[in-house]
């Protein structure tokens, strides 16, 4: 069973995504800093931010509006 929202398998891939979309939208023109980039970037650590508060949550009904 698992303990810890870090344990999930699908939360590791969040963190992977979010490395990688980091690591791409450094190769994009800086006049795209405030626009695309920022979207993407707050996008993709959402994800985990969503996984993490779903675990959080006592209810299964509860669970599933964060998957």
């Amino acid at each position: 069973m698992v303990n810890r929202y870090e344990d999930l398998e699908i939360y590791q891939v969040s963190v992977e995504v979010a490395i990688e979309v980091y690591r791409l939208t450094k190769k994009f023109p800086k006049e795209e800093t405030y626009g695309i980039v920022d979207q993407l970037k707050r996008a993709v650590t959402s994800i985990g931010a969503n996984i993490a508060e779903g675990f959080g949550r006592f209810y299964f009904k509860d669970k599933l509006v964060f998957l």
